[in-house]
């Protein structure tokens, strides 16, 4: 059985556990710690499952707030344009790209499964990109390929948010349009690499409102999970509790004619059926109603 690690919050309180089908058991209450800890410590899924079979849930699912399963690791590193029909999608007769193409993203710009999304004042071109991501377990730098999976410590779902117009901003990055609050969503847990399996051939859905807008298969990666892992380890120096997200398959609501941007009331779903159901609604932001780029173009200009 494949053991569901989660970070979460109950009354104000953060924490972290396991998720059974008999609830929710709070192992941050009995051990300490963050899942974060856990993987700098050398995360043992086998010690897991050990103290799931000898203790039982504190609570239901319901009374809990998840978040990502691993809340401020040093890099969150998301890949661009991954599936070869993706590329295509794209109908601007380019080949298929040498080298991956990522960029980052901040903490602060993902939420929980079972939280809201927020759509910021700024834009009505909120959008969704399904992903699967990899949670790193190892300190590595200069990684070989062939050696690459033995620093994945668990696989987790990405909705990885998008705001359209906002990656436009720039004429070099998208950083602006990937980094608003709460715009993506990680989650719904962490779970081990021998409970997923053969990682070159996961299926990947995503559904809004029940609609499956993208569905494909990591057989059809330009640039798979292992590859991904070398190539991030030249430059980067990858610790535990990085997150790794590989790319989205085609059908975006961008990529519709009339696009279909996420709305007030919508829910996504994304499905790897051996990993999870990422599952998020979507709300204007209730932070704020005010649209600041009005005053900066009158700065600007004036």
């Amino acid at each position: 059985m494949a053991i569901k690690l989660a970070s979460f919050s109950v009354d104000g309180q953060n924490t972290w556990g396991v998720v059974t089908d008999g609830g929710v058991i709070n192992l941050g209450a009995r051990e300490g710690g963050s899942v974060l800890q856990l993987l700098n410590q050398g995360l043992s899924w086998d010690a897991l499952a050990e103290l799931q079979d000898k203790n039982t849930p504190d609570l239901s699912l319901e009374e809990v707030n998840l978040s990502p399963p691993v809340v401020c690791g040093s890099k969150i590193i998301c890949i661009g344009v991954n599936y070869a029909n993706r590329n295509a999608e794209y109908k601007d007769n380019t080949p298929d790209p040498e080298w991956p193409s990522l960029f980052m993203r901040a903490q602060e710009s993902f939420t929980g499964s079972g939280q809201a999304l927020w759509r910021p004042p700024e834009s009505e071109q909120l959008d969704y990109e399904g992903e699967i991501a990899l949670v790193i377990g190892r300190r590595g730098h200069r990684i070989p390929q062939d050696q690459a999976m033995d620093y994945v410590a668990g696989y987790t779902l990405m909705n990885e948010g998008t705001i359209r117009d906002w990656v436009r901003h720039a004429k070099f990055n998208v950083t602006q349009g990937k980094n608003f609050s709460r715009i993506g969503s990680i989650g719904p847990y962490m779970v081990s690499p021998e409970s997923v399996g053969d990682f070159r051939n996961l299926s990947l859905e995503t559904h809004v409102n029940g609609e499956m807008r993208q569905s494909d298969t990591t057989a059809n990666l330009m640039f798979p999970f292992d590859y991904l892992i070398s190539y991030l380890s030249i430059f980067y120096t990858l610790q535990p509790g990085d997150i790794i997200s590989t790319g989205t398959p085609n059908g975006a609501g961008a990529r519709f004619d009339p696009p279909k941007y996420l709305v007030p009331g919508d829910v996504v779903e994304v499905r790897c059926p051996s990993i999870g159901v990422l599952a998020n609604t979507v709300e204007d932001d209730p932070s704020t109603c005010t649209d600041l780029t009005d005053q900066l173009r009158s700065n600007r200009q004036g």
